[in-house]
């Protein structure tokens, strides 16, 4: 009998995990039986779905077809297994997270053990990145935003919110002195961004007035990890929040500047996920936990 389910379903998570070994583990297979798999529907289609060297997998253009489909439909199966399964109120199967690079590497990585311990029958798919991607057609559970929402069709509970500071290294004010008025920034290399330009607009209250001091310098940089690495350097100023940066400050890695004449910016910071009348118990019980780990937020310096 054709198992046309676990075929498709090999297919989707071999793309998704990059390899055979690397999907194995989720589909409960061994990296070989895998491979069978996907090879049987190859034969079954009459097509070769997978480019396969000894680096790396790549989709052929028959493949990118039959996977966007596919995709859709093994998300499908999940969401009606899991609502059969929720009459056991127990979380289980599959949890794909998003957030950003530095909320995943400061605060969610170090708490994570915490919550598998917890929930032993739940596996979690971690994607950082800084890029807003599409919840629907990536197939994500939640999404962990920070920042104002743009998008009211999710549900969203908050579980924390930080604001941005201001920071160098010794080792910059050393070489280059202490700034001591937002004005002293333009003769100061500011780390900043091409791509969201109005991060490079920091704002002061000068005067009793909202003023917005517009930064540049001689690295520009897009995303926030990146932007706090080359700060540990010594390279330039850097503005970013405190989830980011609040550990090198205990440490003294970086110095906080500006902030008696700083501008408070609170960034709220959202569990973001699909409006679904069946919810996973999963997905409640993840975001149950991020309130639980997150508020009081264990960034405050």
């Amino acid at each position: 009998m054709i198992d046309r389910a676990s075929e498709m379903a090999a297919f989707v998570r071999v793309v998704d995990a990059n390899g055979f070994s690397a999907a194995a583990p989720a589909l409960g297979l061994s990296p070989s039986a895998v491979s069978k798999l996907v090879t049987r529907l190859e034969e079954r289609l009459g097509v070769r779905l997978l480019q396969r060297t000894t680096r790396a997998l790549h989709l052929t253009q028959e493949g990118e077809v039959f996977y966007a489909a596919a995709r859709r439909i093994v998300g499908e199966i999940d969401a009606l297994e899991n609502q059969i399964a929720d009459h056991s109120g127990t979380p289980q199967g599959m949890l794909r997270v998003t957030t950003s690079l530095a909320f995943s590497t400061h605060q969610l990585a170090p708490v994570l053990s915490e919550f598998l311990a917890r929930h032993p029958q739940v596996q979690v798919e971690l994607m950082p990145t800084d890029r807003v991607v599409d919840m629907v057609e990536d197939g994500i559970d939640i999404a962990i935003r920070i920042g104002q929402l743009a998008d009211t069709s999710f549900m969203a509970r908050k579980i924390g919110e930080d604001r941005r500071l201001i920071c160098a290294a010794p080792a910059y004010l050393e070489r280059h002195g202490t700034p001591q008025r937002p004005e002293d920034l333009a003769r100061h290399n500011c780390l900043f961004s091409r791509e969201r330009p109005y991060l490079n607009r920091w704002p002061f209250k000068i005067d009793g007035r909202l003023v917005e001091i517009e930064v540049g310098g001689r690295v520009a940089v897009a995303e926030g990890e990146t932007q706090m690495q080359l700060a540990l350097q010594g390279i330039g100023i850097v503005r970013l929040t405190r989830l980011t940066m609040a550990q090198a400050i205990r440490e003294g890695r970086l110095v906080p500047l500006l902030g008696d004449v700083s501008a408070d910016e609170p960034v709220p910071i959202h569990a973001v996920y699909p409006h679904r009348r069946h919810l996973a118990p999963k997905v409640p019980a993840f975001v149950n936990f991020l309130i639980e780990k997150f508020t009081p937020p264990p960034w405050e310096i």
